[in-house]
């Protein structure tokens, strides 16, 4: 027991006194609004359909919003496309035409969804968290999405 206790010891004094934790920018709750605000007003101006959602770097979600008439199944899929963008930190659309391309692997890796229409939202070259949006064409999500991309200022 004395041995362990010491080696621990000696293990954490051994760390240099510079050593510093990194820092990185974390997507605020308002920014996340304002990115799903933007969404909203894009879709209502398409008169479209759909489940907004924008996650945090780890891909859990930060806000969703489901428009009126919207079908509830869109609700898990946009949940799966932002975190896809959010966790492989490129567009949702990039597995998609993997497997369209034939590399049907891609539908085993966890947690991607290969469907368009998450996008990852970027701070400073990072990726601090994604958009998804389901409900219409992958083309019309994408769209939709990236006119919230767009609009995100950190």
């Amino acid at each position: 027991m004395m041995r362990t206790i010491t080696l621990v010891a000696l293990l954490l004094g051994a760390a240099p006194s510079s050593a510093t934790l990194a820092t990185k920018p974390v997507l605020s709750l308002a920014a996340a609004r304002q990115v799903v605000a933007a969404a909203a007003a894009e879709a209502e101006r398409r008169h479209s359909t759909v489940v907004i959602v924008v996650v945090d770097d780890g891909g859990y979600p930060i806000v969703l919003e489901r428009l009126d008439d919207t079908q509830v199944a869109s609700v898990e899929v946009g949940i799966g496309k932002a975190r896809t963008a959010a966790i492989f930190r490129r567009p949702s659309r990039d597995f998609e035409e993997q497997i369209r391309n034939g590399r049907a692997a891609s539908l085993v890796l966890p947690g991607a969804t290969p469907l368009q229409g998450g996008l990852p939202l970027l701070a400073g070259g990072r990726v601090v968290g994604a958009i998804g949006v389901s409900g219409n064409t992958p083309q019309e999500d994408e769209e939709i999405a990236r006119a919230d991309v767009a609009a995100f200022v950190p």
